[in-house]
């Protein structure tokens, strides 16, 4: 290669990183526009004046607002769910520890945040599955992609002799995604960090109920 291909690749490299970075402030900062507002409430002009970008920038990336927020429950939201979910849970060999554990971790990763604003999935699909057909399927997909990881996780346990083998992996599954996102939803409406920590108190004892004596 010479020396003039090799500094016309590097530009392109350059530029590709460039792009791509700006792509992902983008995303970023509408996570936490979205987050905190709702996605009705997130502003193209507030969003570029906080990420320091322009109008150019913007829809060089996505052809509008709503599929900003389209690319942001593939990207962040799906991710977030799967990093909860399904990474960390797959570390526990005892599937009830590890979900106990996955509820600490997502609290964790949210903070002072999960009582102030909620869980962000929740919230998003709370707003926008009534009144559209794409974040209602893609936000679907992201609870049943959390549906599988647990269920999946009791499945294991009843092989290994951990979880009652009389238990139903997929409705025990969906009674505590809806009980977890209850408790951060009823944290978030009374502002009140007890109410989840109650919650927590009756979910692991909940949990407990799934293991097989002995």
């Amino acid at each position: 290669m010479t020396s003039q291909a090799k500094i016309a690749m590097s530009e392109r490299i350059e530029r590709r990183n460039d792009a791509d970075a700006t792509r992902t402030r983008l995303l970023d900062v509408a996570f936490g526009e979205i987050y905190a507002h709702g996605f009705q409430g997130l502003r193209i002009d507030t969003l570029l004046d906080k990420a320091g970008l322009t109008k150019g920038a913007f829809y060089h990336h996505f052809s509008s607002k709503t599929a900003l927020g389209l690319a942001v429950i593939d990207e962040l939201l799906a991710g977030l769910a799967d990093l909860v979910w399904g990474q960390h849970l797959a570390q526990y060999d005892d599937p009830l520890e590890g979900i106990e554990a996955c509820i600490g971790f997502a609290l964790g990763v949210l903070g002072d945040r999960a009582t102030t604003f909620g869980c962000p999935i929740n919230n998003l699909a709370q707003e926008m599955s009534a009144v559209d057909d794409a974040f209602r399927d893609r936000l679907g997909a992201v609870f049943r992609g959390i549906l599988d990881h647990i269920a999946a996780a009791l499945e294991r346990g009843q092989a290994n002799g951990i979880v009652r083998p009389d238990v139903d992996p997929r409705a025990a599954a969906i009674f505590i995604l809806a009980g977890f996102e209850g408790m951060v939803g009823l944290a978030k409406s009374t502002r009140d960090p007890d109410m989840r920590d109650a919650a927590m108190g009756e979910a692991r004892r909940y949990l407990e109920s799934l293991r097989a004596s002995g």
